[in-house]
């Protein structure tokens, strides 16, 4: 977003960007339940989305691979504030691991490590390992990761060949289950379909490294696809092809449309809901007595059901503000009116 006129780079004649028309920019406040596709970026993606609804702030809940697609909220304007509780949320993804070849980035598009023959297994021997990579467990992230060393993403480093030794970490796998092994079992391609669901921070290309070496001969991810992430567990999922498309042919307010409104996406939270005099209050930054029932991180709702923000329940049961949007105040001073 510009900050002012002199901010806006130079743009000669024969710079390509010359030709580029220069986009108006606007309010627009909503999430969007983008089908990522693969071979972008989560950032890409954004980006694409943000220029096409010209929506003037954007952020995404979490980052898909390159290689990854499915769905990967994007929020527009005032939702945003809810973004960061969103990344630590359930996530749900359908994988296909290719046993028998470890790679450098745990994923096809990494180079080729070692190769080790797949030795004869059974749907059991699948299962019990399976097992032992599900619930509460100590996980190694990938060193082709964008956690952050020293200010700098994991893989920048290890893409200048920087030795990395990455530490375990807590991770929740709620679940990890067999889809299909036909074509393992049938004597073709070494392959297994599988079912993750996550909490946050857990990396599925670990997983399937990790369930490799289980199985005595390592594997990486060849496909990966987000099917869900809380509170969007049936989401009615958009491409940028077909965005584009209805842009062109219906207009920019049918476009709109396709937006879920701030509300749907702090389903969440416990709620709790204010008056107007209180949502002034809150609007000016001061807490609420109560005594409320719920504690920690709450979605503030008025009482016509309309999202205000977030705020914090303490021990005592007062509520304070923690990140309100833009209308929270106006919301309280009409409503005192």
């Amino acid at each position: 977003m510009r900050c002012c006129a002199i901010c806006d780079p130079v743009i000669t004649p024969t710079d390509p960007r010359a030709a580029r028309p220069r986009i108006d920019w606007r309010r627009l406040d909503g999430i969007l339940l983008l089908d990522k596709p693969q071979g972008m970026s989560s950032n890409q993606a954004l980006q694409q989305a943000r220029r096409l609804f010209r929506a003037d702030k954007a952020g995404h809940t979490g980052s898909l691979d390159p290689l990854a697609t499915g769905l990967l909220p994007i929020c527009f304007g005032e939702s945003t504030k809810i973004a960061g509780g969103l990344l630590g949320a359930r996530k749900a993804y359908e994988t296909v691991a290719r046993l028998g070849v470890v790679t450098d980035t745990d994923d096809a598009e990494g180079q080729v490590l070692r190769e080790r023959p797949v030795p004869p297994l059974t749907i059991d021997q699948i299962d019990a390992a399976l097992r032992q990579l599900t619930g509460h467990i100590l996980q190694k992230p990938p060193v082709y990761s964008a956690l952050k060393r020293g200010g700098e993403p994991l893989y920048a480093k290890a893409r200048r060949g920087e030795p990395i030794e990455v530490e375990p970490r807590a991770v929740e796998v709620h679940a990890f289950d067999l889809i299909s092994a036909a074509d393992l079992l049938d004597g073709g391609e070494p392959l297994l379909r599988l079912h993750v669901e996550c909490g946050s921070g857990t990396y599925v290309r670990s997983l399937v490294r990790d369930l490799g070496e289980l199985l005595g001969c390592g594997a990486h991810v060849v496909e990966l696809r987000r099917l869900w992430v809380d509170p969007f567990r049936e989401p009615r999922m958009w491409t940028l092809q077909g965005l584009e498309q209805l842009r062109a042919q219906a207009g920019e307010r049918v476009l709109d449309a396709c937006l879920l409104p701030v509300e749907i996406g702090m389903a969440s939270w416990p709620e709790v809901r204010v008056n107007a005099a209180q949502a002034l209050r809150l609007g000016r930054g001061q807490g609420l007595r109560g005594p409320y029932p719920v504690r920690g991180q709450v979605a503030i709702l008025d009482e016509r059901g309309r999202g205000l923000g977030l705020g914090e329940v303490d021990a005592e049961g007062r509520l304070r503000p923690v990140r309100l949007f833009r209308w929270a105040a106006q919301t309280g001073a009409a409503g005192a009116q």
